[in-house]
């Protein structure tokens, strides 16, 4: 059997680290109030007001509460770059469990990434993430000059290229043909070294 892999990789964000300390001893109940504005802040909704009301509960100082919603904020944002079926839940309490987070606490934070919502988080994640203009059309051909001022190009083929990318921007340019083979040899190595990289990610992961 592969060996775990844990959502954070080799490196535990500072902010999930000092979780396990801010969360000692917290009420379950006051847990659940700042998991489930955490869990709508991921959603992209308002959460000022529940924020305030939690504040004003007295229960927490400002500086730890701000420190436990940064923690779960961060931690369930880790957790949603992989895809449900990637990840095993046992795998995923077992890297809370290395956190040293209370069990009650790890099912409660397990319901929200492997629960009913999942789907509505990963929708809201998309959406807010950052995004580049997609590529809508692209048209090539290729072309040989025969009249030019550079005797080393003349009646030597050249690839045209139009790419129109989706917020309507159109790029033109022109590579040597011995330039687009090295192009074409360097993104196809690029997206072999991907695919083989994500399925050892994904094999360490559901092993």
């Amino acid at each position: 059997m592969a060996e775990h892999v844990g959502i954070f990789g080799g490196r535990i964000p500072a902010e999930v680290e000092t979780l396990s300390k801010d969360l000692k001893d917290l009420d379950k109940e006051l847990f659940r109030k700042i998991l489930k504005v955490v869990v709508s802040a991921v959603e992209g909704k308002d959460c000022g007001e529940a924020m305030v009301e939690i504040g004003e509960s007295g229960s927490l100082s400002e500086e730890k509460l701000s420190r436990i919603v940064s923690g779960l904020f961060k931690l369930l944002r880790e957790a949603l770059r992989f895809p449900g079926s990637s990840v095993k839940q046992e795998g995923f309490k077992e890297d809370l469990r290395e956190l040293r987070i209370s069990e009650e606490f790890i099912a409660d934070i397990a319901s929200v990434v492997f629960g009913n919502r999942r789907s509505a988080l990963d929708a809201a994640v998309t959406q807010r993430g950052p995004r580049l203009p997609s590529l809508m059309e692209f048209r090539w051909r290729v072309d040989v000059a025969i009249s030019t001022s550079s005797l080393a190009r003349a009646l030597q083929p050249s690839v045209l290229m139009q790419l129109k990318l989706s917020d309507g921007n159109i790029h033109r340019f022109e590579v040597p043909v011995s330039k687009f083979q090295e192009l074409r040899y360097n993104v196809a190595l690029i997206l072999k070294e991907m695919n083989d990289l994500e399925k050892r990610s994904i094999l360490k992961i559901q092993g």
